[in-house]
């Protein structure tokens, strides 16, 4: 655990920090930010490999910077996640929350119990189109609560770690946004997640990467 973040170009001076973020991940899911692009990057790929060395669980890695659109975030998830084909759209049988839902096995292999999606640089998809990040941030709080909650297969959990700036520290704090409530669909009287799944609001923490230690020199 600890030879991952004592590597010499790690930003932190607490060492042994992975475990102590995956425990938070037992239950909620992460808004994780730093003023400091280094220190973002460092926690971002340090703890998708971290994840990725646990057994029974699979890191679905979405980086920000290639995500303006939507065309582009399924682009992203169809690298990350194996299944059916992709039609670019959130909802319906071949959209984004039903890839999500897959679980592909191989052979051999045990199926997943668990699946992580780092979403490095989220901030830069909250810049360009503030509402579709809002919509993709309810698809995958929706589905890890439907998956918890209502589904009756094989229990897969899903977390979501995104990483980004101030900014997105800023949409965190809005009542209104997806870290915070389920978004509304046009003519209905209460969000479709907290509808299916009985959950009031998405389990998100906020956190502070930069209480991870001061940068080195």
């Amino acid at each position: 655990m600890s030879a991952l973040s004592r590597q010499p170009e790690s930003p932190f001076a607490i060492a042994d920090w992975h475990a102590d973020i995956t425990q938070l991940l037992d239950e909620h899911h992460l808004v994780a930010v730093s003023h400091f692009p280094r220190r973002r990057l460092h926690f971002a790929s340090s703890l998708a490999r971290f994840l990725g060395s646990l057994r029974d669980a699979e890191v679905c890695n979405l980086y920000g910077r290639f995500i303006g659109d939507l065309d582009t975030f399924c682009n992203q998830l169809e690298q990350a996640l194996p299944g059916p084909a992709l039609e670019r759209r959130i909802d319906g049988p071949s959209g984004i929350a039903s890839l999500l839902r897959h679980r592909h096995t191989f052979r051999g292999k045990p199926a997943s119990k668990y699946r992580y999606y780092i979403w490095h640089d989220a901030d830069h998809l909250l810049a360009n189109n503030r509402k579709l990040f809002g919509r993709l941030v309810d698809a995958l709080a929706g589905v890890a609560a439907e998956s918890e909650y209502c589904d009756d297969d094989l229990l897969l959990i899903h977390r979501s770690v995104f990483v980004g700036g101030p900014s997105l520290d800023l949409y965190a704090e809005d009542p209104k946004g997806q870290f915070q409530s389920w978004a509304m669909d046009d003519g209905h009287d209460e969000p479709f997640w907290q509808v299916v799944t009985g959950i009031e609001r998405p389990p998100v923490l906020r956190y502070s990467i930069d209480l991870l230690g001061q940068e080195r020199h």
